[in-house]
């Protein structure tokens, strides 16, 4: 008997022209796509039934490769071609990789991303993506039967600029159009919002087999507002696999394991990580190639134990976000749970201590993102029906900023800005007859460009030649829905523009971004105190500038005792400049010190100022009758 699918008048999408898209969770372990049927999100599965990609690729010698479960078979018979938890390496450069060195491949470093040498030649991060993203396009041809409009591909929140732009380059490699590039915690919500018309302040804890993302949302009446975000994109299921492994190699007294011994007791590891989800104890049983025999029995309880600090590891990054929300536990209505990795117990239960809830997690937390995604897809494609009219607001993890006269840096769009955004800010040139400006584009929390990260350079050249301050240049950035950057210069007088989209080498590493917020933190006072200093040495080059030119042009105004009483202030002036730029002394005497050699300056040079405009009244009147004037 053939079922029906009834609809009120005009309330369904004629089948011509629903127009197909999909949600795709690029994973570290796991990747599936989604997609919307008859109002409802679901999972596509392979041909035998299976939702899950393993997020593995194995090269042949013949240039073809293996994805996924065939992969998977040679995990241990083939290790240095059989490449896992590639995510981790998207937009990073060998040493912002924790524990390469215990992992079996032959990397090859390169300006920008590290590169993977197999038997079919060197591949990029990239290039691994897109084969797994092209697998799970074709699984949702097969399934679908039609051409797809596009997808919405989920990334780790805390992922920077490098790492977005990284997994859309694969995802146009697979050929895929993309929609939007989608967090993965905000996928998560859209699933659970939607689902259950939840509204309030929500936590998304999002611990997958690579990263670690906590945001903290608000729901209300159809609008996803992300407050903040956080985490570790170093930090995952791999991570306890990794620390299973290390216990087991000391319990077993292991001597230094070849690349095929590692790779088959990681393995094990892993399988004994997820019993240890079902079951109070479980055995690590291996015959490894060096002929050692391994028999090592381990309780949830030590399982807990040893892997305690990774679990505290995101309990600061939840206290971090939590702050940069301004919210309290008492203000989070619910918590979501994403990820296989928080099968864990003792995961579950270090949440719902700190949140004092139990987490929702009646959605399968393998699924959930792929299904959030699928929605979102859905949207963009432009099948909205009754009921779908909501908004998403999300967030950029990094202040973005520029670098100004002295090695400062001016935030133009703080961290945790709503994206998509477009901040403007007006900057002009430092000498007479500047026509050209170095547009420095920088992403951090301190005030100082040392201290930042540096994302592009780039030069507005043709500003027509004009007296300092005179030039208006406008800055503009742009962070679109995906998260990445475009800066454009326009100085408004001319039209004259320039402009660079930012696709940086690589981007940060998870250490460094904590760094970052935490020395924000830490430095700030000390910052203010440097700022202060730095803005006070332009100062005094600017009046230095200023009065030199004013003497070459007018120095006939003053006798021959101003005169030397000016150069007199002047070296004054530069003395306490050199003295600033010492590495020794205190910052904020030297900066006291300077104020008032410039604030000396500034005064002993009035006078000369009130000629010169006396001077300049009356070449200006000269020969004009009181009516013409």
């Amino acid at each position: 008997m053939a079922l029906l699918q009834i609809s009120e008048p005009g309330m369904s999408t004629a089948p011509h022209q629903h127009r197909l898209a999909i949600g795709i969770d690029l994973g570290t372990t796991n990747s599936l796509v989604a997609t919307v049927r008859s109002g409802s999100p679901e999972v596509l599965s392979d041909e035998e039934g299976r939702p899950l990609l393993p997020s593995i690729v194995r090269y042949l010698p013949n240039g073809h490769a293996n994805i996924g479960y065939k992969a998977q078979a040679h995990q241990t018979t083939d290790p240095k071609n059989t490449i896992v938890s590639v995510k981790r390496f998207m937009g990073r450069g060998l040493a912002d990789i924790a524990y390469a060195e215990n992992l079996p491949y032959d990397f090859q470093d390169s300006p920008g991303m590290v590169q993977l040498k197999t038997v079919a030649g060197v591949k990029s991060p990239v290039e691994i993506s897109a084969q797994i993203l092209a697998t799970l396009r074709q699984r949702a041809e097969d399934s679908l039967g039609d051409e797809l409009v596009g997808a919405v591909i989920t990334v780790p929140a805390y992922f920077d600029d490098a790492q977005r732009q990284a997994t859309k380059d694969a995802a146009q490699l697979a050929g895929l159009n993309v929609l939007r590039l989608l967090s993965e915690p905000t996928a998560a919500a859209i699933a659970y919002g939607l689902d259950h018309g939840s509204e309030g302040v929500f936590a998304v804890y999002d611990l997958g087999g690579g990263t670690f993302d906590i945001s903290i949302l608000k729901l209300s009446k159809g609008v996803f507002e992300v407050l903040s975000t956080g985490g570790d994109s170093a930090l995952g299921g791999d991570d306890f696999d990794h620390r299973l492994f290390c216990w087991v190699c000391e319990q077993a007294k292991l001597a230094p394991l070849s690349d095929e011994d590692t790779a088959i007791l990681m393995v094990k590891a892993r399988q004994a990580k997820e019993l240890l989800s079902t079951n109070a104890d479980t055995t690590i049983d291996a015959m490894l190639n060096s002929g050692e025999i391994v028999h090592v029995k381990i309780s949830a309880e030590v399982f807990a134990d040893i892997t305690r600090h990774l679990v505290n590891k995101t309990m600061t990054a939840i206290k971090k976000a939590m702050r940069d929300a301004s919210v309290s536990v008492d203000d989070v209505d619910g918590v979501v749970m994403v990820g296989g990795a928080t099968r864990m117990p003792h995961v579950r239960r270090a949440v719902t201590e700190f949140f004092k809830t139990i987490p929702h997690a009646n959605i399968d937390p393998d699924k959930v993102v792929a299904l959030g995604a699928a929605i979102q897809a859905n949207l963009l494609a432009g099948n909205r029906a009754a009921g779908d009219d909501w908004l998403l607001l999300d967030v950029i993890p990094l202040s973005l900023g520029i670098e100004t006269m002295g090695g400062l840096v001016e935030k133009i769009i703080p961290r945790n800005s709503t994206i998509p955004c477009a901040r403007a800010q007006e900057f002009t040139t430092f000498k007479d007859g500047q026509t050209a400006l170095a547009v420095h584009v920088l992403q951090g929390e301190r005030e100082l460009v040392s201290d930042c990260r540096s994302l592009a350079r780039f030069e507005l050249r043709g500003i027509p030649p004009m007296v300092a301050g005179a030039a208006r240049i406008r800055i503009t950035y742009q962070v679109d829905a995906d998260g990445l950057l475009s800066v454009s210069a326009r100085e408004t007088r001319s039209g004259v523009e320039a402009s660079i989209t930012v696709k940086p080498s690589y981007g940060l590493a998870d250490d460094e971004v904590a760094r970052m917020l935490q020395d924000s933190y830490t430095s700030a006072q000390v910052d203010m105190v440097r700022r202060a200093l730095r803005e006070e040495q332009v100062e005094a080059e600017r009046i230095l500038l200023a009065t030199q030119s004013a003497l070459d042009g007018d120095a006939a105004l003053l006798s021959n005792e101003e005169r030397a009483s000016v150069d007199t202030l002047m070296d004054g002036v530069r003395a306490a400049l050199a003295a600033s730029n010492v590495e020794e002394g205190e910052p904020a005497a030297k900066q006291a010190a300077l104020h008032a050699a410039v604030d000396a300056l500034a005064n002993g040079t009035e006078e000369f100022a009130s000629r010169r405009m006396d001077q300049s009244v009356r070449s200006a009147l000269a020969g004009k009758t009181l009516d013409e004037v």
